[in-house]
């Protein structure tokens, strides 16, 4: 047996990468890892953490308008861009210290700096050669940015964590989660926020009937959609910005924001020494064991470009440490694994589409409940919940769950631990409610609507 450095050598520090090197180093392997950014990765630095907690900073302004209908006389509200910005790097850098404590405490060798492979067994970092049986990729995503004239206006989600001043007006492009997350935080937050999408709808491959919903939502508000509608050039205009479309024409901003999707972070990992495959879109193609072409080299996590969820990325670091250091065999389980737009309001689901489960099944039962909620029936708030339930007819088992409205992710969570037992609608109907709850619209839903 080869003697190397380590049993196993991670190239990325994200969720996935954090993961799979604290787990094999409890379990006794020698194990090193490497971070050129920043420890946590995209979720902890430049994603899901900090998105939350400007979600949360823009929601204040909706409550404070409903306040006035529970006989709260409010004085006028300040915002401070800089207080919250100054608030979100402390927290960031307090969990950036938990990771690399984590880290530590498993014995695991962290080296500050780009990783790059240069062979089956071997990386360089730093300058220095180092030799592993086992190296795993899980450096994740980066955005894009079209080449397009005046792309050196465009900032990308990254940026938008650390722009020093919040913009008056803000043109945000694209049409998955980040897209329609920003447009919610720079709404609530005050901005004149317009959002552009080159496809007939947003939020591509959720419910149909939902995504209609959260636009309706969303455009009551006042944030300006415009679908089917591209840009094909930012100019500088009068110290600020135009975005051209040759739909809409010049839309003014005074920041530019892109969000029209990642690309696998392989660029420069010299994969191509160790003879790793990539798909057309630079995705490591590995097997259920996460093991790519070259037999010693493994990837997780969205690099992988399969399901780019955070907690997917943590869960198959976990199996892979089990896997190779724990003597257990153990794969992830990729069905039925619930997601939240943290829009404003969420749209939380779980299981099927209405439109995947008719494909998949002969007889689909569809109920719904579309209402307002209690809190709003004294604010004159116009928003409204939807809740949906998507069933197997001839089995009675709920193949779907959604839903738009406060508090979302926190319902559809709960949900998608009965979806992945396999309940059926019969037991649905059979458990109680709590009430008055919003929740306790899914247990109440009788009549099929389609």
């Amino acid at each position: 047996m080869a003697d190397y450095d380590y049993d196993l050598f991670v190239i990325g520090a994200g969720s996935g990468g954090v993961r799979a090197a604290r787990m094999a180093g409890g379990f006794g392997a020698r194990v090193g890892i490497a971070e050129d950014r920043y420890i946590g990765g995209t979720c902890v630095n430049v994603g899901c953490i900090p998105k939350k907690l400007f979600v949360y900073a823009a929601h204040f302004a909706e409550e404070f308008r409903d306040a006035a209908g529970y006989g709260w006389q409010l004085g006028g509200a300040d915002f401070n861009w800089n207080t919250l910005l100054n608030n979100k790097n402390n927290e960031i850098k307090r969990l950036n210290e938990i990771y690399a404590n984590l880290l530590k405490r498993n014995n695991v060798v962290i080296y500050d700096g780009r990783a790059v492979v240069t062979g089956p067994h071997s990386v360089r970092v730093n300058g220095k050669d180092l030799s592993a049986e086992r190296i795993l990729v899980a450096t994740g995503g980066w955005p894009q940015i079209p080449d397009i004239p005046g792309r050196e206006h465009i900032i990308s989600s990254n940026e938008a964590f650390f722009i020093e001043t919040l913009p008056q007006r803000v043109v945000i492009v694209g049409g998955g989660y980040i897209a329609v997350e920003f447009a919610g935080i720079f709404h609530g937050l005050g901005v004149d926020t317009t959002l552009v999408y080159r496809g007939d709808l947003f939020l591509r491959g959720f419910d149909a009937e939902l995504r209609e919903f959260l636009a309706e939502q969303l455009r009551a508000q006042g944030i300006k959609l415009l679908f089917n509608t591209r840009i094909d050039r930012i100019a500088q205009h009068n110290g600020h910005y135009q975005a051209h479309s040759p739909e809409a024409g010049a839309l003014p901003a005074d920041l530019v924001l892109y969000a029209t999707g990642r690309h696998p972070r392989t660029h420069g990992l010299g994969l191509e020494t160790a003879g790793v495959a990539l798909n057309d879109k630079g995705a490591i193609i590995v097997d259920a064991d996460y093991r790519s072409s070259a037999p010693s080299i493994y990837a997780i996590g969205d690099v992988t470009d399969r399901m780019n969820l955070t907690p997917v990325a943590t869960a198959e670091g976990m199996a892979l440490a089990h896997n190779l250091f724990n003597r257990q065999s153990r794969r992830v389980d990729y069905r039925d694994i619930a997601t939240c737009i943290f829009s404003q309001p969420n749209l939380g689901t779980v299981g099927l589409t209405e439109a995947q489960a008719r494909r998949d099944y002969k007889q689909v039962d569809v109920y719904k409940s579309c209402f307002t909620p209690l809190k709003h029936t004294l604010t004159g708030n116009p928003g409204k919940t939807l809740m949906k339930l998507v069933v197997d007819r001839d089995s009675d088992r709920v193949l779907g769950v959604h839903m738009v409205g406060p508090d979302a992710g926190e319902i559809i969570q709960g949900l998608a631990i009965a979806l992945k037992a396999g309940a059926s609608k019969a037991t649905f109907d059979a458990t109680i409610g709590i009430h008055p709850t919003a929740a306790e619209e899914f247990v109440t839903m009788r009549e099929p609507v389609g």
